[in-house]
């Protein structure tokens, strides 16, 4: 594989793939396709103007096809039903953790979060640390005080009484 440097700065064919540099560092690397018209996105590229401009997610043709686990979508959902707007940048966020690390320890962080009730990118991120550093999380709720904590209520039995036509006591 050629390496971009200094002298050869710029957009670099090869029969592969297409190199974009600047400096002595590759910026963009994308395989090459030979098809007309054809277009081929790394949805990694445009996560952060999507996170800038979060009312084009749900749109965005780049992130069409993206073939991510369920849990994601799941978290998603969430998200943007516990915060509106500002929950679709948090997942934009989470999205973006995909550009370090693996989407098995992002998916496995995901789903830990979502079973602790932490539904957050602080939370995910503090997950996925503890992933890639093999040590427990320590993830104390306290210290996020605005995630949402679960308050589970109880119901008293004389409340179904009104299901059944008896009045509740």
């Amino acid at each position: 594989m050629m390496e971009v440097t200094k002298a050869s700065s710029g957009v670099c064919g090869f029969v592969h793939e297409v190199l974009i540099g600047c400096g002595n560092e590759v910026i963009a690397r994308h395989e090459r396709s030979y098809a007309s018209a054809d277009m081929i996105f790394d949805p990694l590229h445009f996560l952060p103007l999507i996170e800038q401009k979060v009312g084009a997610l749900d749109q965005a043709a780049p992130l069409q096809g993206w073939d991510l686990p369920d849990v994601f979508a799941t978290l998603h959902r969430l998200l943007e039903a516990r915060m509106g707007k500002p929950g679709k940048r948090e997942y934009v966020q989470v999205l973006r953790l995909l550009e370090t690390f693996e989407v098995d320890v992002v998916q496995g962080a995901i789903s830990h979060a979502i079973d602790l009730g932490a539904i957050g990118y602080d939370a995910v991120k503090h997950l996925v640390l503890c992933r890639v550093e093999k040590r427990p999380p320590r993830l104390d709720l306290d210290f996020y005080p605005y995630l949402p904590k679960a308050n589970v209520g109880t119901t008293r039995p004389a409340s179904y009484m009104s299901l059944m036509g008896g009045t509740a006591a």
